[in-house]
């Protein structure tokens, strides 16, 4: 077994602490510190046990917050923070620098679809397809599409609002497996609800399957923590996709513009 040095001073309180110590007490630290290493090294090799629905339904009730409520609204850190405010006219980029930042994974989502060549609408797509997550989740691909829908194509919101859909269905030819994460989240044994099957099968059917799959497959490999990401790529394609009002996000009075306005005031009680 390889012992980080370092580390195992650190465990025992550091230098001046180890200087403090005798021969003996020096091996049997060493001894049970390997020890603990290699406990953890069995524990990591052992099959992960998923819990099922029920289990996760008995979880509601030791939380103070509901699950699908948008990140804006909750912290898992202690109390929420006092925000930003929103510029007057504030656009696209104000929202991802001030209500969805860090939006590390939906930038990670886009970057992967940019490299492997996927087309502007995905990449558009990409980059939005979980930012409604600020606001609500339950249902994130209607109500993300939504969100954006008066302002991008229609093949971006189309995959937008159905890559919700066929994230549960894997699909080998595309490169898609259904991910562990949901077994964490959902249970390993949930099935999802009927209309989610019977949406299924209409988009198996559409000639824009592929729009919201390609969202699903870029979605899927894009939580790595050490990526550095930045939405300085996308700048000239949201310039080109991105239909910017000029009354600024939430005040041009489009079907989502109440949407934009509770991300810019979720604190407002009523």
């Amino acid at each position: 077994m390889e012992i980080d040095r370092r580390a195992f001073i650190a465990s025992l309180g550091g230098v001046a602490a180890v200087n403090l110590m005798d021969h003996e007490a020096k091996a049997d630290a060493l001894e049970h510190y390997m020890e603990e290493k290699l406990d953890a090294g069995v524990a990591a090799q052992q099959p992960e046990k998923f819990p099922t629905v029920a289990e996760i339904e008995a979880q509601i009730e030791t939380r103070p917050f509901r699950r699908g409520a948008g990140s804006v609204f909750t912290s898992s850190r202690g109390n929420v923070k006092i925000l930003e405010k929103m510029p007057d006219k504030p656009t696209l980029h104000d929202f991802f620098r001030l209500r969805f930042a860090p939006a590390n994974h939906v930038l990670q989502s886009a970057t992967r679809a940019m490299k492997t060549g996927m087309s502007e609408e995905i990449i558009l797509a990409c980059l939005l397809h979980d930012c409604v997550l600020s606001l609500i989740k339950p249902d994130h691909g209607w109500w993300g599409a939504q969100l954006f829908e008066p302002y991008i194509p229609e093949k971006s919101a189309f995959a937008i609002r159905y890559h919700q859909t066929l994230r549960f269905y894997a699909d080998d030819d595309a490169g898609y497996e259904y991910p562990d994460q949901y077994y964490r989240i959902f249970g390993h044994d949930y099935q999802p609800p009927q209309y989610i099957a019977d949406t299924y099968k209409m988009l198996k059917n559409h000639k824009w399957y592929m729009e919201p799959r390609l969202v699903t497959v870029n979605d899927l490999y894009a939580f790595d923590p050490n990526a550095k990401v930045s939405i300085d790529p996308f700048e000239d394609i949201i310039g080109r996709h991105f239909k910017q009002p000029k009354e600024g996000l939430g005040f041009d009075n489009s079907p989502s513009a109440h949407m934009w306005r509770t991300l810019s005031r979720p604190d407002q009680p009523l």
